[in-house]
């Protein structure tokens, strides 16, 4: 069973879509029992770091996220909010990744929204079979910095993080479950790890 994580953010609903759409099972729960059991986890989200952290601190899930040894995957807000800090709401997040969030500087329309390829991509089994022209979907006004646990980069204004990994945890700026076959190719990745 994969848990996805019920956290005051948006966009769970179609994350929960695509999954089964790839034939797996899923549940939406804060349950911090339900999440340690599922064999994988999902982080997604779309809002605002420091009410989703707050959410998370409420219900002890920030400990939960953070003790987990089963693949874990964020997506977008779920991404930043595994970094170090976000400039968000001035927030201090898990500490995954050894990263910060910080806003885009207004050099280009903010957010950065749309299709974009990748400037580099890493070895990793989450990205088996991509490539640097494929395109995913993106919806963010906050990156987090290209560091040592990225995998795959994109340029939008500077360079990003769009894909990252460290240990069993695994985060995608974009949203695979708005990326077409591209994306659906991403999350089964994740999925069959």
């Amino acid at each position: 069973m994969i848990a996805i994580i019920k956290y005051n953010a948006g966009n769970i609903r179609s994350v929960q879509n695509a999954i089964t759409r790839l034939g797996f099972a899923s549940i939406i729960t804060d349950d911090a029992e339900e999440i340690r059991k599922a064999e994988k986890v999902i982080f997604p989200g779309v809002g605002e770091a420091s009410s989703a952290m707050a959410y998370l601190k409420e219900r002890k899930l920030d400990e939960v996220l953070i003790s987990l040894k089963q693949p874990v995957l964020g997506i977008c807000l779920g991404l930043q909010l595994m970094c170090t800090f976000s400039e968000e709401g001035n927030t201090k997040c898990l500490g995954i990744f050894d990263t910060v969030t910080k806003q885009f500087p207004p050099l280009k329309k903010v957010p950065h929204m749309g299709w974009n390829n990748f400037s580099e991509i890493k070895e990793s089994k989450v990205v088996e079979n991509l490539n640097e022209l494929d395109d995913v979907y993106y919806v963010h006004g906050y990156y987090a910095d290209v560091c040592s646990d990225t995998v795959a980069s994109c340029n939008y204004i500077l360079p990003f993080s769009s894909i990252m990994q460290k240990n069993n945890f695994y985060a995608m700026q974009f949203h695979p479950e708005k990326s077409a076959s591209v994306g659906e190719k991403l999350l089964n990745n994740f999925l069959i790890i």
